[in-house]
C-alpha cells in the first residue's frame, strides 16, 4: 500500500481533534515495564528520555574516556604514554520511528544516540522512510524539508518545536497523519505520555490549512483511528527473528482476540496463533505473546496480523511485518 496523501483542501473549514474516548494505555516496557508486567527483551523495549529535556544546543553524551596507560612503567620499559585520551563513544539506543502503511500508523526500527534520544528519534522521522520501507509500501506525510528545532520534555509532556514547513500542503489527513507520526514517535518513549506543538518557536493553536485545533496537548488516544486495529511494536520492518517469537503491541479488536501468522521464505505458514488482548471491542489493549514458529529455511517472511470476521468468519488482514526469519 503507499503512503500518498491526498491533496490539500480549501481552507477556512476548521476541524477539530477531540480526546478519543477509547484510551490507548501506554506500553510501559524494558524501564517502565509492558502493559502487562512483562519486561521485554533487549532491542524490543521502549527506551527512556531524559525529563529534563533535549534541544539542539545539546551535545550527545558517551561512556566514560578510554586514556592511555595511567601507570608507571618499569625502568627498562617503554616512557610512559602522553597521548590524548580517545574520543567518547556515544551510546546507541535503538527506538522506533512510525510512518505510515496505506492510511495507518506502521513503526520501524531506528537506532539514536543517548542522551538526544527523542530528539534523535525526531529527527530520523523527519528524514522520512529508507529505501526497503518504501520498497514495502511505507510513506510519510511529513513535507520533505521540515526541521526540528528542539524537544523538551518535563512531566511527561514533550514540546516539539519544528518549522513551519511541517504545516504546509495537504488536507485533513494529511495534517492529521503527520501530527499522529510525531506523537507516536515521541510517546514511545516511556517518559513522555502527551506532546504539544510549536512552529518555528511559537505554539500552534490552529493547524494547517484545514484550521485543526489544538487547544490541548496530543496523545495516541487521539489518533485512535489511524492505528490499524492491531498495531504491532515489535518485530518490526526489517528486523532479524528467530524462534521463539517475542511479538508485542497494541490492539482494539472484536472480543480482544486476533491472529498472529509467521510465513517463510517459500509461503509455507511456520506458525498461527490465536491471541487475546488484556481488552478490546471499544477499547484498545495490550498483547505480550512468545510463541515457537517453524520455519523450512532462513530467508525473507512475514508477520501477519489478522482476524476472523465476526460477520462472515472470513480472515481480514489488519498489518503486515516484512522480516528476516531464522530457521
Amino acid at each position: 500500500m503507499s503512503g500518498t496523501i491526498p491533496a490539500a483542501r480549501p481552507r477556512g473549514r476548521r476541524s477539530r481533534i477531540y480526546v478519543a474516548a477509547l484510551s490507548l494505555p501506554l506500553l510501559l516496557v524494558g524501564a517502565c515495564g509492558t502493559g502487562n508486567g512483562t519486561a521485554a527483551p533487549e532491542g524490543s523495549s521502549r527506551p527512556a528520555e531524559s525529563a529534563t529535556g533535549t534541544g539542539p544546543s545539546q551535545g550527545t553524551a558517551g561512556g566514560p574516556s578510554t586514556g592511555a596507560g595511567g601507570g608507571t612503567s618499569p625502568t627498562n620499559g617503554p616512557p610512559p604514554s602522553t597521548s590524548a585520551p580517545s574520543a567518547p563513544q556515544a551510546r546507541s539506543i535503538r527506538t522506533a520511528v512510525y510512518l505510515l502503511h496505506g492510511e495507518h500508523i506502521s513503526a520501524a526500527p531506528r537506532a539514536v544516540a543517548a542522551p538526544s534520544t527523542a530528539s534523535g528519534a525526531v529527527r530520523a522521522l523527519l528524514a522520512g522512510p529508507n529505501r526497503f520501507e518504501r520498497d514495502h509500501g511505507c510513506g510519510t506525510a511529513i513535507p520533505s524539508g521540515t526541521a526540528l528545532h528542539s524537544v523538551v520534555i518535563r512531566d511527561h509532556l514533550a514540546t516539539v518545536d519544528l518549522s513551519g514547513r511541517y504545516d504546509d500542503g495537504g488536507g485533513a489527513l494529511s495534517m492529521r497523519a503527520r501530527l499522529a507520526q510525531v506523537v507516536f514517535t515521541v510517546t514511545r518513549f516511556c517518559t513522555v505520555q502527551k506532546v504539544r506543538f510549536e512552529l518555528d518557536g511559537k505554539p500552534v493553536k490552529y493547524f494547517g490549512g484545514e484550521g485543526i485545533v489544538l487547544d490541548h496537548p496530543l496523545g495516541r488516544a487521539d489518533f485512535e483511528d489511524l492505528a490499524p486495529a492491531v498495531l504491532i511494536e515489535s518485530p518490526l520492518i526489517g528486523d532479524t527473528v528467530r524462534t521463539p517469537l517475542h511479538v508485542w503491541g497494541t490492539a482494539g479488536t472484536f472480543e480482544a482476540v486476533f491472529r498472529l501468522k509467521v510465513t517463510d521464505t517459500i509461503g509455507r505458514t511456520a506458525a498461527d496463533v490465536r491471541v487475546r488482548a488484556t481488552s478490546g471491542t471499544g477499547t484498545r489493549g495490550t498483547f505480550d505473546v512468545t510463541f515457537p514458529y517453524k520455519a523450512a529455511r532462513t530467508g525473507p517472511g512475514l508477520l501477519t496480523a489478522y482476524f476472523n470476521s465476526p460477520k462472515d468468519g472470513k480472515p481480514v488482514t489488519v498489518d503486515t511485518i516484512p522480516l528476516a526469519v531464522h530457521r
